[in-house]
């Protein structure tokens, strides 16, 4: 299972859909097209059309005969409700399903889906703990990865890269781990990392250094394969960042992130967009490194602290079975 069928994947947050404005995403190998009507409601297809295979994505919006919204082919104008049906041209009735919906798990402004696959694994509740005590800041760096899942979420869990991939902008020093929680599919990693002293021009050329601690205290708390959140805090208030990770297919991934935020002071609004600048920054920088990599390569060396990409490849190589393991016992 190189894509982990059966892991429930957030396809998006609401607000990443404009009201009667289609978008392709993927899962799995195959396109679909997802829409939200006035109504909030959500709904995703296939997005080949059914007669000579134009894509649904590139079509409109529509409100069908019967009050419910269509997504319709940009080709012969044909309209398709959320069940797959049509009124062929010259006829009165709706045909029988002409493609099979991708099933959805709407939960609040959450929409989640198996991919039409039997369900492995429940559905993670922590978002709608974060939701329920957290203001949402709102999405960023929704990008396509030339990489495949494993690839992604092993540099994800990578503690050792932060110091690396991530020097040039918050000039990271070293990385101090602390300790790895292993919970089967859910895991907590600590550590600090301690940044280099900026100068008064470089913060105003800068402005969003102003938010960066001289350590910046990093919690993870990872829900295996689909999400990392970081949990943080600094002058404006506390955040949970956290990233998402799809597979469109065998070698190319989907991430983003949704930023949630605690405010303790008034200049939360007014920097709140720095906070999504850093998650785009960083997203991008992992990405741009993930091109970088030779994936064929057999490490032959280990750094310290690599615990956290043990734990990733324990869970792929035997999902979606959880597997005891003494990764939380381990000396750091």
């Amino acid at each position: 299972m190189s894509m982990l069928e059966g892991a429930p994947w957030l396809l998006a947050h609401k607000s990443m859909l404009e009201v009667n404005k289609p978008r392709k995403i993927s899962l799995y190998g195959k396109d679909y097209v997802l829409w939200k009507d006035n109504l909030g409601e959500v709904k995703a297809l296939p997005n080949a059309c059914p007669h000579m295979g134009a894509m649904l994505s590139e079509g409109w919006c529509q409100q069908g005969k019967d009050g419910a919204s269509e997504i319709v082919c940009p080709f012969h104008a044909l309209g398709f409700d959320g069940k797959g049906c049509t009124i062929l041209p010259g006829t009165k009735k709706k045909t029988l399903p002409q493609l099979e919906p991708l099933e959805l798990i709407v939960q609040g402004d959450l929409i989640w889906s198996y991919g039409n696959c039997k369900p492995q694994a429940s559905i993670p509740n922590i978002l709608n703990e974060i939701s329920s005590q957290y203001e949402f800041v709102g999405h960023i760096a929704d990008i396509s990865i030339e990489s495949n899942l494993l690839s992604m979420l092993l540099n994800m869990h990578d503690y050792n890269h932060q110091n690396g991939t991530h020097r040039p902008l918050f000039k990271i020093e070293e990385v101090q781990f602390k300790s790895f929680q292993d919970h089967g599919h859910h895991s907590h990693a600590l550590y600090n990392l301690p940044t280099a002293p900026t100068t008064l021009a470089e913060k105003l050329r800068h402005p969003k250094l102003l938010l960066l601690p001289k350590i910046i205290e990093v919690h993870l708390e990872n829900h295996f394969p689909s999400m990392v959140i970081f949990h943080g805090e600094n002058l404006l208030g506390r955040i949970a960042q956290v990233n998402f990770f799809l597979p469109e297919s065998t070698n190319r991934t989907r991430t983003y992130v949704l930023l949630y935020g605690l405010p303790k002071s008034f200049a939360f609004p007014l920097l709140k967009h720095n906070l999504l600048d850093f998650a785009r920054v960083i997203t991008e920088q992992d990405g741009d490194i993930l091109g970088k990599i030779y994936s064929n390569t057999v490490p032959k060396m280990k750094l310290n602290n690599e615990v956290g990409m043990d734990w990733v490849r324990r869970n792929f190589e035997n999902w979606p079975e959880i597997v005891e393991s003494n990764l939380s016992k381990r000396m750091f």
